[in-house]
C-alpha cells in the first residue's frame, strides 16, 4: 500500500518504519528540515532497540523515505497517518493544535479518496474535529479512523510487528477493509485486529494507560504501607501475582510511572471526566500517588543525611525515565535530583543513553560521567533510579572502594536486601523498612 506517515516523532517513526518493512511503500513527513537531513544520513535521533537497522534497511530497498513536501505525500498515498505530538496543556488536556494543523494540509492536499488515521494519541472526539477540518478543505470522499498506538518503549519495534492486539475504530466499512488488509501481515499467529466505532477506539487508548498506570500507583501504596507495618512489599508482590487474576505486569513498587504516555494520558482523561462532570477519584488517587512516590524517596535520602545533604556528592545510576530508552520526560530522576540540588548537594550521573536527553533537563548543573564506576569516586550515597540489566549485578566489593561511605538508595528493588547488608552497606529499597 501507498502510505504516508505525519510526524517523525517516536510513534510516526516506528509505525512508518514497520510498516515499510511489511512491504509497502511509507513516506515519512515532517517540517524539520534538520531532523530529515540527519535521517537521510542514517542517524536515528531517538534510541529504541532495533529501530536503526530496520530504517536502514528500508530505506535501501527504497520501501522507506523521508520528505517535508506533505502535499506531494498526500497525493501519492491511500493512507495517511497522523503522529504528531500531542502535548499536555496547562488544565492537563491534549493539545490538539499540531493534529488539527495536519487535517487542514491534508484536506488541502487531497486528490482522490484517503483514509486519514489517527495515530497519535488523542481525547474522545478528535476524529470528528479532524473530520470537519478535512471536510471544509475538499469535496473529495475520506474516511477518518482511530488507530491507537501500544508501544513500549524499548520493544516498541517488537509490539508493533507482533501486536496483542491491533484496536481499529472505523465507521465504515470501506475503510475498515483497507485497515484490515493492512495489518494482517502483524497478526498471522492470530492475535486479533480489533474493529470497533471510533470513539470506542479513542477512548481505549486512555483506558489501556490509566488502568496500568493505577497498577503502578497501587503496587506503590501497598509497598509504602509495608514499610510502616514491617511486612516485604517484594514478598507481598510476589504473593499477589501467583492470583492469575492479578498477573505480575506493572506491579512492581519504585519510583513511580513517567515518560512520554502515563502521565499525560492520565491527566488526559482527569480533563475528559470533569469536561462531562463525571466521578474520578481513582484516577486523580493514581496521580497523586505517583508524586508522591518521588516525594517519599528523598525523604528517606534526607533522613538518612539527617537533613542535610549539602556538600554532599550523590552518585545516580539511570536518568532515563525506564531502561532501553533514552527518554527523559516525567523521568523520576528530574524531580529527585532538582530537589536534591535545591537543598545544596552534588550530583554525579551515569546513564548508558540518556545524557545527552539530561543535559536539556540539568545543564551543567550535575556532573555526567563516561561509566557507572566513575560516577561512584568520593561519593557518600549511591541512587538507583533507573534498572538498566549494566546495573542488575555490579561489583560492590569495588563500589565500597569508590565510594565515601558504601550507602545505596534503591529505587528499584533491585538487589537481595540481606546479600546487600551483609557486603557491609547501609541499603535502603521500596517497600522494606
Amino acid at each position: 500500500m501507498k502510505i504516508c506517515v505525519i510526524g517523525t516523532g517516536y510513534v510516526g517513526l516506528v509505525a512508518g518504519t514497520c510498516l515499510a518493512e511489511m512491504g509497502n511503500d511509507v513516506i515519512c513527513v515532517d517540517n524539520n528540515e534538520e531532523k530529515l537531513a540527519q535521517l537521510k544520513n542514517g542517524i536515528i535521533p531517538i534510541f529504541e532497540p532495533g529501530l536503526e537497522e530496520l530504517i536502514k534497511t528500508n530505506v535501501s530497498e527504497n520501501r522507506l523515505s523521508f520528505s517535508s513536501d506533505l502535499k506531494s505525500a498526500v497525493e501519492k498515498s491511500l493512507l495517511c497517518f497522523i503522529a504528531v505530538g500531542t502535548p499536555q496543556g496547562e488544565d492537563g488536556s491534549a493539545d490538539l493544535q499540531y493534529v488539527c494543523q495536519v487535517a487542514e494540509s491534508i484536506g488541502e492536499a487531497m486528490n482522490d479518496y484517503k483514509v486519514i488515521v489517527d495515530k497519535s494519541t488523542v481525547p474522545v472526539g478528535t476524529a470528528e474535529k479532524v473530520t470537519a477540518i478535512i471536510k471544509s478543505k475538499t469535496n473529495h470522499t475520506f474516511d477518518v479512523v482511530s488507530n491507537p498506538e501500544f508501544l513500549k518503549q524499548g520493544a516498541a519495534v517488537e509490539d508493533f510487528l507482533k501486536p496483542d492486539r491491533v484496536v481499529v475504530g472505523s465507521n465504515s466499512e470501506k475503510a475498515t477493509k483497507i485497515m484490515q488488509e493492512l495489518y494482517a501481515p502483524f497478526v498471522r499467529t492470530g492475535n486479533p485486529v480489533i474493529i470497533m466505532d471510533v470513539k470506542s477506539a479513542e477512548m481505549t487508548k486512555y483506558a489501556s494507560n490509566a488502568f496500568l498506570a493505577v497498577k503502578i500507583s497501587y503496587a506503590n501504596e501497598i509497598a509504602n504501607i509495608c514499610e510502616k507495618v514491617g511486612a516485604d512489599a517484594e514478598k507481598v508482590r510476589i504473593g499477589m501475582c501467583s492470583d492469575k487474576r492479578i498477573g505480575s505486569q506493572f506491579l512492581f513498587p519504585g519510583l513511580g510511572y513517567g515518560g512520554s504516555c502515563f502521565p499525560k494520558d492520565v491527566k488526559a482523561i482527569l480533563n475528559t471526566a470533569k469536561q462531562y462532570h463525571c466521578d474520578y477519584q481513582m484516577l486523580e488517587a493514581a496521580d497523586n500517588i505517583n508524586k508522591l512516590q518521588r516525594k517519599l524517596f528523598v525523604d528517606k535520602i534526607l533522613k538518612h543525611f539527617d537533613n542535610d545533604v549539602k556538600g554532599k556528592t550523590i552518585a545516580v545510576w539511570g536518568l532515563a525515565f525506564k531502561p532501553k530508552t533514552d527518554d527523559m520526560r516525567e523521568a523520576p530522576s528530574i524531580t529527585i535530583i532538582n530537589t536534591l540540588l535545591e537543598q545544596g548537594a552534588n550530583i554525579k550521573a551515569y546513564d548508558p543513553k540518556a545524557i545527552e536527553s539530561a543535559k536539556f533537563h540539568f545543564g551543567n548543573k550535575i556532573t555526567y560521567t563516561k561509566s557507572s564506576y566513575e560516577a561512584l569516586e568520593n561519593t557518600e550515597a549511591l541512587l538507583l533510579l533507573t534498572e538498566w540489566n549494566e546495573f542488575r549485578n555490579p561489583d560492590f566489593e569495588r563500589i565500597k572502594t569508590l565510594m565515601k561511605a558504601p550507602v545505596i538508595f534503591d529505587g528499584r528493588n533491585q538487589y537481595n536486601n540481606k546479600n546487600v547488608k551483609e557486603l557491609g552497606f547501609t541499603y535502603y529499597r521500596i517497600g522494606k523498612a
